[in-house]
């Protein structure tokens, strides 16, 4: 699946340990996430689902679309924030290294790096 090439995309590891909590409550810790950079945006990081409290999270409703990504499915934390959590489970190909991997809003969680 082609997307719209995005030159100003780029993707990596985010080499150290990222982690999100949710009212002091740790929802996701991982050495394995990606950071993704997007022009102006500031670091988003995807995590593998493996490193993420998964029991802690219910699917939404919520969709939304990326021309240089593609669909994205959207999470709520269960008595937290609502679409704090999205997913591009089948992404672009270009996109394929955040496949399923997790990313968090952070104004909707609390984002911390070591």
């Amino acid at each position: 699946m082609k997307g719209t090439p995005a030159p100003h995309i780029k993707t990596g590891p985010a080499g150290k340990t990222v982690r999100v909590t949710v009212k002091g409550e740790l929802i996701a810790e991982s050495r394995d996430a990606i950071a993704l950079e997007e022009g102006a945006y500031p670091v988003v990081y995807y995590f593998p689902r493996r490193d993420v409290k998964m029991e802690r999270l219910i699917r939404s409703s919520h969709r939304t679309h990326c021309p240089f990504k593609g669909d994205a499915a959207y999470f709520s934390v269960v008595k937290g924030p609502e679409n704090a959590v999205w997913s591009y489970e089948q992404p672009y190909d270009e996109m394929s290294v955040i496949k399923e991997r997790l990313a968090f809003y952070p104004d909707k969680v609390d984002i911390s790096t070591a």
